[in-house]
């Protein structure tokens, strides 16, 4: 097939998206596709019919405009199968504040506030400590803080809500953080081994994601056969009601035998760090056959095959 990998992008993701691109274009090549890696700047959305001419494109966009639904809105008019969740699945999941209401009837959800300018003071002053203080809207933990008492809290909501609108406080849990990928497989969802996480700085964070040492995995994750069941019936659910597509990754905390359910990640990165592939690779996939199963899973079965091919984007007749 010949594919297009998206990389890079405008978000603050971008240097973790450029890493997870040349990997998977290498690897795909090594599976003898025909592969170009395209950084995706302004001029390239001014420039969508030339997108046309692949099979399938890999979007590997982390973040903003990548991960969050404006991205696939533009895929779908192109009209080429694309790796990775549809437009509604990708609003829903990359904002935290709707993910958490939209699984709450099938998963546990740590108590959270929606914070803003309005609410900060009242927020700061009563919720439950220790919290967590993270953006609605990003990835790679960016932005986000454990907080012990009100300084710590007062100190990083103010910081954050200078760099964002919407903040979300939420109870912290401590407890053994796990993440569960799951790839479609002949159409079908299937759960890949469920990876530990044992960071040696407080908590999961940027860092400790991307620097080689400063976190040890533990696959599969030393929970009880009935837990690790529980988890994985769980993760399923929620990849199925939001209706995921290609691959996916669920994040959460498990306290006491109880799954936490944390965020959904609909574009997990695929660096040499990164957590799908160590489950992959625990399932016994490589890394050359995970990305090419996904990239003909996108072809095969298309985020949205409505809109495959019904746009078109060189005609300068526009209907009223």
């Amino acid at each position: 097939m010949r594919i297009a990998v998206l990389m890079g992008g405008i978000s603050r993701e971008r240097e973790i998206s450029l890493r997870s691109g040349r990997r998977i274009v290498e690897a795909l090549r090594k599976m003898g596709h025909q592969v170009d890696g395209i950084d995706v700047r302004v001029e390239v959305i001014y420039n969508l019919s030339e997108l046309r001419h692949y099979d399938v494109l890999f979007n590997i966009l982390h973040g903003t405009f990548g991960e969050d639904g404006r991205m696939q809105a533009i895929l779908d008019m192109v009209g080429v199968p694309y790796t990775g969740s549809g437009v509604e699945t990708s609003v829903i999941a990359f904002d935290k504040y709707l993910c958490n209401l939209f699984v709450s009837d099938i998963a546990v959800v740590p108590n959270f506030v929606l914070t803003t300018r309005e609410n900060a003071h009242e927020v700061v002053e009563t919720f439950q400590l220790p919290c967590v203080v993270k953006p609605r809207s990003e990835g790679s933990s960016i932005g986000t803080h454990i907080c012990f008492d009100r300084d710590e809290l007062r100190e990083a909501v103010e910081n954050e809500l200078r760099n964002y609108k919407f903040l979300l406080v939420q109870d912290y849990v401590k407890g053994q953080e796990v993440t569960v990928s799951i790839i479609d497989i002949d159409g079908r969802p299937t759960v890949l081994p469920i990876l530990e996480l044992r960071p040696k700085k407080l908590f999961y964070d940027y860092e400790a994601k991307y620097t080689d040492g400063l976190t040890d995995f533990v696959i599969p994750a030393e929970l009880s056969e009935t837990v690790t069941k529980t988890v994985e019936d769980t993760a399923l659910r929620i990849y199925k009601k939001l209706g995921c597509k290609h691959f996916a990754r669920i994040d959460g905390i498990v306290k006491d035998g109880i799954f936490h359910f944390l965020e959904v990640n609909t574009l997990p990165g695929m660096t040499e760090l990164s957590d799908l592939p160590m489950s992959a690779r625990a399932y016994g996939m490589s890394f050359e056959e995970l990305v090419d199963n996904i990239a003909r899973e996108a072809y095969a079965n298309p985020a949205n095959r409505e809109w495959s091919g019904k746009v078109d984007l060189n005609s300068d007749q526009n209907e009223r």
